[in-house]
């Protein structure tokens, strides 16, 4: 049976397309979410795509995580449902605090778009299996409010658990600190990460390399071995 993978759009949402198609290259079903819908549709797994959720007003995700799709993500994911943020997605974990800490304005206050170098940190959840600790990705990264930022005792026990799961490398971005660009919470389920590994899975789109599959080829392991 094909593992369904769910990604939800939200009014502003950007990249679901994107994730979609990544989803695909996979090898899994890609399913559409919308967020004004609590069924899941069966889904195996969920993906929170980029963009800009109800146009970032108040603060980024901080609307679309009462949407009501996202009552049922949040019961799920703390029964064991993988989830993958990325960028407005990770934004929207945190505010509906599946993830720990908060998201900023870059410390330049600019909107950056790049290839970003990262490390990755930890193997050692639903969608990182497919890549080994310490290994350096390149993934692309567009974003204005993607400096992470928690108290130190938070921060502390992000690393201590081995919860901080991407690094930034050669350059730190947006100000986060530690350099941190993803994490994940302590079941290893959940994940959010500021960078785009949507954009990095074919190699005529993006950064031309396919750095970013790993995330996608990860979760579908995990789903058909399960």
């Amino acid at each position: 049976m094909t593992a369904r993978i769910g990604v939800v759009t939200f009014p502003g949402t950007l990249d679901d397309q994107d994730s979609l198609r990544a989803v695909r290259t996979a090898g899994a079903e890609p399913v559409s979410l919308w967020h004004r819908d609590k069924d899941l549709k069966q889904v195996d797994a969920v993906v929170l795509a980029g963009g800009f959720s109800y146009g970032d007003y108040l603060r980024a995700g901080a609307i679309a995580r009462f949407s009501p799709v996202m009552e049922t993500i949040i019961d799920q994911a703390k029964a064991g449902l993988p989830v993958l943020g990325i960028c407005n997605g990770f934004q929207i974990l945190t505010e509906a605090h599946l993830l720990p800490g908060g998201m900023l304005q870059n410390s330049h206050l600019h909107f950056i778009c790049r290839e970003q170098k990262l490390r990755v940190e930890t193997s050692e959840t639903a969608w990182t299996a497919d890549y080994t600790a310490g290994q350096e990705i390149h993934i692309p990264l567009k974003n204005m409010d993607g400096r992470y930022v928690a108290e130190e005792r938070v921060l502390d026990e992000l690393e201590a658990e081995g919860r901080v799961a991407f690094r930034y490398l050669d350059v730190n971005p947006n100000g986060s600190l530690r350099d941190i660009a993803g994490i994940t919470n302590a079941a290893g389920n959940v994940v959010g990460l500021m960078p785009h590994p949507e954009h990095a899975v074919q190699p005529l789109v993006g950064t031309g390399r396919t750095d970013g599959l790993g995330f996608f080829t990860s979760i579908l392991k995990k789903l058909v071995n399960a």
